[in-house]
């Protein structure tokens, strides 16, 4: 497997004393679509949890015209690079129609990449037939980030895309004209701090794999054994950054063995041992199955991560909730962030606000009210 590195900053800010992303995730539970400014807004508004060296958004209802088609966001450090990813695009794909993102020349970030956009269908020939088509994505994807050099698919789902790169949040939605140019049903958003890994474009939040997304606060020790485990599922990790290995998991846990999020959350943060032990027969057997099974899979570490696909949005934090998670309602609108002023700062007049327990998620869910099962007894 090549291992690769493009698209690299050098942008230095000064240091905070609190190394914290910034997460918000917003959900209209009809349906309805409507623009960026809230995520936006919302971002600025903890704009201290970031330090410029990443900025992201992912955005579901995007492409209503294109909705049948994978829309394959990808980078390019060079044109050698887009052109042997677009001959590999050519073998595998029905392209049905491609074009360079807009973006703002006016706003200044650091060593932008050529961003281009492709509408695709599979082209799956022999025993290729047997693959289903999100599994056939999934294979390509793979190969153009571990085999073509300064190339990196970053979004690869249907009717959803993800903007990301090196700069605050606010930068990126500007570079990229979201508020201007696009309107869905669900908005993530993340700001950046990077600790141990390095700040650059492919780096950035959301990761995602098909419609899959993830924007991540903390730090996942458990990352070695994780990605080694998801390798052994032709997962490959290329981004230098823990974060992927949950965007993986979830597409492994939820799309191909179709375990529902209130299993994978407890997969990811299950009860302790010792709580186990006090259960009742049934469900000890079952935690006990799940953390035997799924043991290389416990992400372990500090985290608080909202993850979002079609017509779904969740949040889940460790079980001790050593990175914070706020969730908020107001009518048909549902929120969650790193912070309430956050969301306080784009819908002041909630219905709702509250704390999720530690290890236990948040579940949005289109034409549902599945999120007011996460509320303490005290709301």
């Amino acid at each position: 497997m090549l291992v690769k590195r493009c698209f690299a900053s050098e942008r230095r800010l000064p240091a905070k004393e609190s190394e914290a992303c910034g997460l918000f995730g917003v959900m209209d539970i009809t349906g309805k679509r409507f623009g960026g400014e809230m995520a936006i807004s919302a971002m600025k508004n903890i704009k201290v949890r970031g330090n410029g060296l990443g900025g992201g958004f992912a955005v579901y209802g995007l492409y209503p015209e294109y909705r049948d088609y994978y829309a394959l966001h990808i980078m390019f450090q060079n044109k050698m690079a887009k052109e042997q990813v677009e001959s590999y695009l050519v073998e595998n794909f029905n392209i049905v129609y491609d074009e360079e993102i807009p973006t703002n020349p006016d706003v200044n970030l650091f060593c932008p990449p050529l961003v281009w956009r492709y509408f695709v269908a599979p082209k799956k020939k022999g025993e290729e037939q047997a693959l289903s088509d999100d599994d056939f994505v999934v294979s390509r994807v793979m190969y153009i980030n571990t085999s073509i050099e300064d190339a990196c698919v970053f979004s690869s789902g249907k009717d959803m895309g993800v903007f990301k790169g090196v700069g605050f949040p606010e930068e990126i939605a500007a570079y990229f004209r979201l508020a201007e140019l696009y309107a869905g049903y669900l908005w993530t958003a993340h700001s950046r701090f990077p600790t141990n890994t390095p700040g650059w474009w492919g780096g950035a939040h959301p990761f995602s794999i098909l419609d899959w997304t993830v924007v991540h606060n903390g730090e996942i020790s458990s990352y070695g054994t994780n990605r080694r485990f998801l390798e052994m599922h032709n997962y490959y990790c290329t981004l230098f950054t823990d974060t992927e290995v949950m965007a993986y998991a979830v597409d492994l846990l939820m799309r191909r063995q179709g375990l529902p999020i209130e299993v994978v959350s407890r997969i990811f943060a299950p009860p302790l041992w010792d709580l186990i032990e006090h259960m009742e027969e049934r469900e000890k057997k079952l935690y006990s199955t799940l953390r035997m099974v799924y043991a290389p899979l416990l992400i372990n570490g500090p985290f608080t991560v909202i993850v979002a696909h079609q017509n779904e949005m969740f949040g889940l934090t460790d079980r001790i909730r050593l990175r914070p998670i706020t969730a908020g309602a107001k009518g048909d609108l549902v929120f969650l962030s790193s912070e309430e002023a956050a969301i306080r700062c784009v819908c002041p007049d909630l219905d709702l606000a509250w704390t999720p327990r530690g290890g236990e998620p948040v579940v949005v869910r289109q034409g549902s009210r599945d999120h007011l099962l996460s509320l303490p007894e005290s709301v």
